[in-house]
């Protein structure tokens, strides 16, 4: 099988993308896995490079076309963008519109098949907002400039895949905006990718709202048989594995050993404390329903530590690992 070609774009130029992707592709196993092909800025790269004393040859291209991938070598779209002396550490309009034009430049390169997935470096809500674009983050970002209505959030860890319904909304808010649709959708959501990343008929838990699934109206107001059961019914009627909806600490636990393809969260932390108790380094955040995968590292720019070459490469290379993963897969050279 092919190695797929996974485009990074290297985030905030000041933040710590540059030194984490110098790092991660210093991994013989990353080069064996895929093709890394940075969408970012060679100079920049080239002074990461210096800063952690890699080897690592940057080699600057003006067409991905004509990348030619070695273990000893990073392929970098040269986007020209960042001057020579913009300080590593600082929020600002340069690197923000920077961020923005990776971002925008992965989106083309993949839509024309010249890759096969986004990992993202991370970026700056501050300086992208500083550069005129008002986006929340890559996930909100990315729905836009692919035209996507509506996007979910899936955290994925070695051992565990979870995919929210709701996030970043306190939970009163959370319990009320969950209805039968929305849960449909984000199982499907779930679901397509899983099956396009060659897991046939996945098994996928449905997390309860409340303790012991409600205990058959026990405890909560009977969100469980209104909010969740129809829409694992109607799952269900597509043929599909899906249970619930299941106390959501058992279900975690049979999913980490390994019974289940996917947890269904009801609520950011609900969903994402499992996967940190398992180590902020394993944890990679995958939008779903884009019409291309895209994973990111679990933290940010880390301005604070910027420049010194001290920043832990791990998630990236782990959003790497499940960028190949995730990915359709291409077809045998």
């Amino acid at each position: 099988m092919s190695r797929p070609t996974i485009a990074i774009t290297m985030g905030d130029p000041a933040g710590i993308g540059p030194e984490i992707i110098m790092k991660a592709l210093a991994h013989p196993s990353v080069h064996s896995m895929c093709n890394p092909l940075v969408i970012g800025d060679a100079q920049r790269l080239r002074q990461a490079g210096m800063i952690i004393g890699t080897q690592l040859r940057v080699v600057a291209l003006d067409d991905p076309a004509k990348a030619q991938f070695s273990s000893d070598s990073v392929q970098c779209v040269d986007l020209k963008l960042v001057p020579r002396d913009l300080p590593f550490g600082e929020v600002s309009a340069i690197s923000g519109e920077a961020a923005f034009q990776y971002i925008k430049k992965a989106v083309e390169v993949v839509s024309s098949g010249q890759a096969h997935a986004i990992c993202t470096a991370p970026l700056s809500k501050e300086a992208l907002h500083a550069a005129g674009h008002k986006f929340p983050g890559h996930t909100e970002l990315l729905a836009y400039l692919t035209g996507t209505p509506e996007v979910s959030m899936m955290l994925v860890s070695p051992k565990l895949r979870v995919i929210h319904v709701t996030t970043h909304i306190g939970l009163l808010d959370a319990i009320a905006k969950i209805e039968p649709g929305l849960v449909e959708r984000v199982i499907t959501r779930g679901y397509d990718t899983l099956t396009k990343a060659g897991i046939a008929n996945p098994k996928i838990g449905v997390c309860a709202i409340n303790p012991h699934a409600g205990e058959n109206g026990l405890f909560g107001r009977g969100e469980e048989a209104e909010k969740i059961t129809p829409a694992v019914e109607a799952c269900k009627a597509k043929g599909w594995d899906v249970r619930g909806p299941l106390p959501a600490d058992t279900l975690f636990f049979l999913a980490g050993r390994g019974d289940y393809d996917m947890v269904v969260a009801m609520y950011h932390d609900q969903g994402h404390g499992p996967i940190k108790v398992l180590g902020l380094e394993a944890g990679v955040n995958v939008s779903v329903g884009l019409p291309v995968i895209r994973t990111s590292v679990d933290h940010g720019t880390a301005f604070d530590i910027a420049g010194k070459g001290i920043a832990d490469e791990r998630s990236l290379v782990e959003a790497l690992r499940q960028a190949v993963d995730l990915a359709p897969k291409p077809a045998a050279a």
